[in-house]
């Protein structure tokens, strides 16, 4: 099965691992329809004809959202394919896309198109990396990209899963990355954040890498980052 049905309107779509700086990653997208019937795409895996033929299937595609600064290797290959849909980058995307013809950026305006379904937040405070967390609210899901990880041990060797177990993403206690924990330099930005995310009603959580949360969810996420106070 290419899609998995999440919930009424939200499926994912598991894509090919790909690896940065040498350390494997499963990847995932999420595919909402949104009220109007136009399909809204995060984080775009590889494009492939079984793929391609399931996301058509649902309806037209009108939105591709790259949500942080690492997750645009497979946007272009899927704005190429649907010509017609608008593409959102977060700043700093665009100088990794030169031969991307059309974006616009994703900001609070770029909210507006999909403000009746999703809510969002930019998770802020980290010197390396902004992601735009989403919260579709007729599911109750949340939808983030790199700052939880909770990578399946079933798809790593034994040296992979010391790895992500000593850097705090290796399931069934992922969380967020103690590398990207050092990152965080503005601490009551990345509270303030928290707190905007710990106001929405989610729960479940869906991961661009590893095994998604379907109980208590909003307590994997409040532990995540309990060390903020």
């Amino acid at each position: 099965m290419v899609l998995t049905t999440v919930d009424r309107d939200i499926w994912c779509l598991d894509g090919d691992p790909v690896s940065m700086y040498t350390i494997p990653f499963q990847t995932r997208m999420t595919v909402v329809r949104l009220g109007s019937g136009e399909l809204w795409l995060h984080s775009p895996v590889a494009v492939n004809a079984d793929r391609l033929a399931a996301v058509t299937a649902l309806g037209p595609v009108a939105h591709i959202v790259a949500p942080n600064t690492w997750h645009h290797l497979f946007v272009k290959p899927w704005a190429d394919t649907f010509s017609d849909a608008r593409v959102w980058l977060t700043p700093g995307l665009p100088a990794k896309l030169p031969h991307l013809e059309r974006f616009q950026l994703l900001d609070a305006e770029a909210g507006n198109s999909w403000a009746a379904d999703i809510d969002q937040v930019y998770f802020e405070g980290s010197r390396l990396l902004t992601e735009m967390v989403f919260f579709h609210r007729a599911s109750k899901t949340l939808i983030v990209t790199d700052i939880l990880q909770n990578h399946d041990p079933l798809h790593d060797n034994w040296f992979w899963k010391t790895v992500k177990r000593a850097n705090g993403v290796l399931a069934p206690r992922g969380g967020l990355p103690k590398d990207l924990k050092l990152t965080i330099r503005d601490r009551e930005a990345a509270r303030r954040s928290v707190q905007t995310i710990l106001g929405w009603d989610f729960q479940r959580i869906i991961l661009s890498h590893g095994i998604c949360i379907e109980a208590d969810a909003r307590r994997f996420f409040s532990d995540a980052f309990a060390w903020l106070g």
